[in-house]
């Protein structure tokens, strides 16, 4: 398989050009977009692992988000998200302290058809920014979205590998739900509350 590269470069823009990017965490629920993408499916990446890792830019509390690191053997569901090259730069924004790597074709195992020369990424968070000095907790907000998008996009045996696959799940959880901390947090209807909180057992 070949390997994937580093890359904070922008591709060659102009009319038309395009990107993708694959979303794993809260960029699997379409809700929480900011950009008008042109295109998603849902897709597998293989050779990465997905953690929860401590936040360390989160003022006031200590909390855990999302990330990916190299692993051979792992792989892990998510959003393959095709967008335009100008936004780009908007997408690098929202994910402030992950860095953009560049991604091999053959890592990717898309349910839909990618465009021709189309640059792909992952983002990865900054490995050796200073921890919070607590100890860290997922946020619920942060989390239903999460999961929220894996259950459109993946359904309940996504949701099940979602946990199943994760590194950290043992974490607390803050329960933020009736004050979202989250900025882009979402509504859950009643059987979506009552299926996430069952598969991790904290009904």
């Amino acid at each position: 398989m070949p390997q994937e590269t580093s890359s904070i470069d922008d591709p060659t823009d102009g009319d038309g050009a395009l990107i993708a990017y694959f979303g794993y965490g809260s960029l699997v629920n379409r809700a929480t977009h900011r950009t008008t993408i042109v295109d998603a499916m849902p897709a597998r990446l293989a050779g990465w692992r997905r953690l929860w890792r401590p936040r360390p830019d989160m003022p006031g509390f200590p909390a855990a988000l999302l990330t990916v690191r190299r692993e051979a053997g792992a792989a892990c569901d998510g959003l393959l998200v095709v967008d335009k090259a100008e936004n780009l730069a908007a997408v690098d924004a929202r994910e402030a302290r992950y860095r953009r790597v560049r991604l091999s074709p053959a890592a990717l195992e898309p349910r839909g058809i990618l465009p021709r020369d189309c640059p792909l990424y992952v983002y990865e968070a900054v490995p050796d920014l200073p921890l919070h000095r607590e100890p860290p907790k997922i946020l619920r907000s942060y989390l239903d979205a999460v999961m929220q998008g894996f259950f459109v996009e993946h359904g309940e045996d996504g949701l099940r590998r979602l946990v199943a696959e994760t590194e950290g799940f043992d974490t607390p959880i803050h329960d933020d739900r009736h004050e979202p901390v989250y900025p882009r947090a979402i509504a859950l209807s009643p059987a979506e509350r009552d299926l996430f909180d069952r598969l991790l057992g904290r009904s």
